[in-house]
């Protein structure tokens, strides 16, 4: 019996002696996680001050108000029609008309194709302008001479208009797919016309259409935005961006039976690739709000081997809309003789 009582005392003895490097182990275990915590969160704090900072720094081009309030949040849209339904009537009920379009207007998206969104990405303060969310910059020295100059950026799918080196207009846009894309470089505006045939399909109307590439049948004109680049080489825009663009731009001056270009019309600029099958560039804006900024070096960098000839065709233009204007006001014409009175004898 006594040995049994020993046994039992040793193994009791034995057992607790187990349950106290197996306690000792756990309060290791948490300790070292716990550390590791602190340390992530010291490490991700000290990174997110230094991406403030860089940003900042890198970012001389965009608009105070969007540094300071530059954050997104992400709208998820569910596949099931009717919580998608659900989730559009609260964004309509929380969102103005205007500030809806400015949100689809960031996604690349107009109100037609809105259903194709999986997220939204949604600005903290919405600024119906978008101005405060350019990613071009808003004040290139290089285009100071200037008057009027459009570019496409492929990369990001948005344009941006400058007059004398002023951001003064940007939005979204759809530039041709993988498999018929937007030619590169710079051109000149041509002719427009505010409803053109597609050649492609009769079928599709293209509204305020004004053409870049004569040859190539390439313009910019009002049509779907399904938030990625979906065109046959055109570039849509919005509805309200096609106007404004028809308006702005300059048309060419052809000579005297229309074969030969007098004048060029307003200089656009179309550079980039598009990551194909990758993220949507937006979509970046929700890690960071500077994502899709471009800077003014990057801009000068591409920009200044065109800037003499764009404005050696402005001079031109300009002196043949001179003389134009000056040949109509010299040009007098002709009044109709009165018939002379004779006196009845």
């Amino acid at each position: 019996m006594k040995n049994i009582s020993v046994k039992k005392s040793f193994l009791y003895a034995l057992f607790c002696a187990a349950m106290l490097i197996s306690c000792k182990k756990e309060i290791e275990k948490l300790s070292d996680t716990f550390k590791d915590t602190v340390s992530s969160s010291e490490i991700s704090a000290v990174e997110k001050d230094s991406i403030k900072k860089d940003s900042v720094v890198k970012k001389e081009s965009v608009p105070p108000a969007m540094q300071e309030n530059g954050f997104y949040n992400a709208l998820v849209l569910p596949k099931d029609k009717k919580l998608r339904d659900s989730i559009y009537a609260e964004f309509s009920k929380k969102y103005s008309e205007k500030e809806r379009y400015a949100i689809l207007a960031l996604n690349r998206l107009d109100s037609k194709n809105k259903w194709n969104a999986d997220t939204l990405v949604v600005p903290a303060k919405i600024d119906t302008t978008l101005m405060e969310y350019s990613p071009f910059p808003m004040q290139i020295d290089i285009l100071s001479g200037v008057k009027k100059f459009v570019i496409f950026s492929y990369p990001i799918q948005a344009y941006g208009v400058y007059s004398n080196g002023s951001l003064v207009k940007w939005g979204p846009t759809s530039m041709g797919k993988k498999a018929a894309q937007t030619t590169r470089g710079l051109t000149f505006t041509n002719w427009k016309k505010k409803l053109s045939i597609s050649t492609v399909s009769s079928e599709w109307k293209l509204p305020y259409n004004f053409n870049i590439h004569n040859i190539g049948g390439i313009g910019w004109h009002q049509y779907d935005l399904p938030g990625y680049p979906a065109s046959h080489s055109c570039l849509r825009l919005l509805m309200k961006d096609a106007q404004w663009l028809y308006s702005y731009a300059d048309t060419w001056i052809l000579n005297p039976g229309g074969a030969t270009t007098k004048a060029k019309g307003t200089p656009v600029m179309v550079f980039g690739d598009y990551k194909w099958g990758g993220r949507k560039p937006w979509r970046k804006l929700l890690d960071d709000p500077n994502a899709n900024n471009i800077s003014v070096e990057e801009m000068t960098k591409l920009l200044e081997p065109h800037i003499d000839k764009m404005i050696k065709e402005q001079d031109n233009r300009e002196k043949v809309a001179d003389s134009i204007k000056t040949a109509k006001a010299m040009a007098v014409p002709i009044q109709d003789e009165k018939p002379v009175e004779v006196p009845a004898n």
